[in-house]
């Protein structure tokens, strides 16, 4: 049964921690300054949508549909992105705070991820080829048989990738960074 469409609407300062966003499609619509925190988004599409200053903190998003998303200054703590429905799965982090959320498996290639916090991250066997992690802190996340081969290192920080253990053919890295590809391996560099 096809879900009823929402096209070209504008959701400002909405709490939906007390009632859920209606299931349905969305297409083309911005979200400003709205709270999901702990809200059930699953079974939700939304194509070429914009959240702005929004909380998704522990939201759940199975089977949700992202394509073409853009999140601006956004807080999503702790979202389980895998279980999102994968088929034309596009999005970009701009400024967001991804803290302890999860891309375990997920094919997230030529994801744009710009000035995001990315804390205890999990990114175990994604595919995250030509990835831009262009200014982000990615303290303790995890990168464990992920594939990053072409992904913009370059002024990311913070990182631990050992490079036994992941794919990184072509991958770009500064040489004020490098030392999160040596750090698994208890190399010391003297400068």
């Amino acid at each position: 049964m096809d879900q009823p469409l929402t096209e070209n609407h504008d959701f400002k300062n909405k709490d939906y921690t007390t009632s859920n966003l209606f299931k349905t499609e969305y297409t083309d619509c911005t979200f400003t300054n709205c709270n999901f925190e702990n809200s059930d988004l699953s079974n939700i599409s939304f194509l070429e949508c914009d959240f702005l200053d929004c909380n998704f903190s522990n939201a759940n998003v199975m089977h949700t549909s992202f394509n073409d998303v853009t999140f601006k200054g956004c807080k999503i703590l702790g979202v389980i992105f895998q279980s999102c429905n994968p088929f034309l799965l596009s999005f970009k982090f701009i400024d967001c705070t991804l803290n302890f959320s999860s891309f375990y498996q997920l094919k997230i290639s030529k994801t744009n991820f710009l000035k995001c916090t990315m804390h205890q991250v999990d990114f175990t066997e994604a595919e995250a080829k030509y990835v831009a992690f262009k200014d982000c802190d990615l303290l303790g996340a995890t990168f464990d048989r992920t594939n990053i081969e072409y992904s913009d290192f370059t002024s990311a920080f913070n990182f631990n990738i050992n490079p036994a253990l992941n794919k990184i053919k072509s991958a770009s890295f500064s040489k004020e960074n490098i030392y999160g590809l040596l750090e698994s391996f208890h190399i010391k560099i003297i400068e």
